[in-house]
């Protein structure tokens, strides 16, 4: 790299960024649950409603499972000193790039 990394700022921001997505995780877990079809207690637009609301919550959690998934792959690319390099083609990749999203993994080229 063209400039050194302070490793233990990386983990720390990846480790909190990981802890942060983990909670939000928890949080949202009564919102993906299924929904419950009676219709004696619920409408059926509320349950249009709350089926739609689920799947909003399903999909951010599927987000939110990608980003720790590269979150997971960064911290090992600390472990084995391949940080801060392109997965694809092993060049640097940006300080500023590694500043906005310390879990990237491709240089700004091979992500474009």
């Amino acid at each position: 790299m063209t400039m050194p990394i302070d490793e233990s700022a990386v983990r720390a921001k990846l480790q909190s960024l990981k802890a942060e997505l983990e909670a939000l995780s928890e949080i949202s877990e009564e919102a993906r649950a299924p929904v419950t079809l009676d219709q004696q207690s619920v409408g059926r637009l509320s349950r249009m409603d709350a089926l739609q609301g689920q799947a909003m919550a399903q999909a951010s959690e599927r987000q939110r499972r990608a980003q720790i998934q590269s979150i997971d792959a960064a911290l090992y690319r600390l472990d084995v000193g391949d940080y801060g390099f392109c997965v694809d083609c092993g060049e640097d990749i940006a300080p500023k790039r590694l500043a906005v999203d310390p879990a990237a993994a491709f240089c700004i080229k091979c992500a474009s």
